[in-house]
């Protein structure tokens, strides 16, 4: 299930969490065992194995499936995308790399429990059943769910502890799997999109020999082309928020899929295209900016590569 983005809900009936910077999951666990799947449906479970034993011990044998957001954290305790980069491409990580960049896992709803399904039960239901498993340790948590203060309190809370934005649940909700709900409402404290990557411009000076911006690109909804076609729309390059390595592994990716014409439907303005290198649209990548105006993003920076989300997933900017 999936949140709309809005502005903060008013008025009673409404259950509020923390939106923590992270890659989705969803865990099944069942016999002993302990699968946990990306938000694409790819089996990621080794790519976490920290996560394994807590999530088993946690449950002493019950039989579930969970919901939750796999998130790393920086040297301030923060949620940090950048550094859950490290892990979310690594098939099996190293010892060292388990020790530098350690995973939590903060879950937030229950899909099933010792064989019932509970999705069709309300988000309030839902959140006992959850808060009853006491599911407690530095790897994974079940971070609190607030009834009794405001949008505009927590939205403070989510700044002081540099956190992404807050998450308002209808309590009388159902699960609704696969479905981008108006029961489910988030409001990040900074605008924040996907993109598909469509081509690259060369870097120059300290960035020679990587790229200097992506080019990218989003799929507009049907109902905006006359034939009702979603057509893949230019909103812009980005060209800050790399590191050196990054804008080097960056290109070394996407030369392999290069191509000689533009993959977009509706493309850029000349001067955007000049110097343009274009891709196959196969890889996706988070963007945090200020505005979208008049097609284009407006000072936008790169968080990272999104493995748990396909180019098809991608909307305009605002409308996810």
């Amino acid at each position: 299930m999936l949140a709309t983005l809005g502005e903060l809900p008013t008025g009673a009936g409404w259950a509020w969490e923390l939106k923590w910077d992270g890659a989705r999951a969803i865990v099944q666990l069942g016999g002993g065992t302990c699968r946990i799947v990306s938000r694409n449906g790819n089996d990621v479970t080794d790519s976490y194995p920290e996560l394994i034993e807590p999530l088993l011990d946690s449950l002493a044998g019950r039989d579930a499936v969970l919901d939750g957001e796999i998130v790393a954290v920086d040297a301030g305790g923060r949620p940090s995308f950048g550094r859950l980069q490290r892990r979310m491409h690594v098939r099996k990580p190293t010892t060292a790399l388990l020790r530098e960049v350690p995973v939590t896992l903060y879950l937030f709803d229950v899909l099933a429990l010792a064989g019932d399904g509970t999705t069709a039960l309300p988000y309030r239901e839902r959140r006992e059943r959850l808060d009853s498993l006491d599911i407690t340790g530095p790897r994974v948590q079940v971070p609190p769910s607030f009834t009794d203060v405001t949008g505009e309190r927590m939205l403070d809370l989510a700044r002081e502890h540099g956190l992404e934005g807050v998450v308002a649940k209808r309590v009388d909700s159902p699960y609704q799997p696969g479905r981008r709900s108006p029961t489910w409402i988030k409001h990040p404290l900074r605008a924040n999109t996907e993109g598909v990557i469509v081509g690259w411009v060369d870097g120059s000076g300290a960035a020679a020999g990587g790229i200097g911006a992506l080019l990218l690109g989003a799929y507009d909804d049907p109902d905006d082309d006359a034939k009702g076609v979603r057509a893949l729309r230019y909103i812009g390059r980005v060209g800050t928020g790399y590191t050196a390595t990054a804008r080097r592994e960056l290109r070394a990716l996407l030369e392999r899929i290069e191509r000689r014409t533009s993959p977009l439907d509706i493309g850029p303005p000349a001067r955007e295209a000049r110097g343009a290198h274009w891709t196959t649209p196969r890889y996706v990548c988070d963007v945090e900016y200020r505005e979208y105006v008049g097609g284009s993003l407006r000072h936008p920076a790169f968080k990272g590569l999104r493995t748990d989300k396909t180019p098809a997933e991608v909307d305009l900017p605002g409308r996810h």
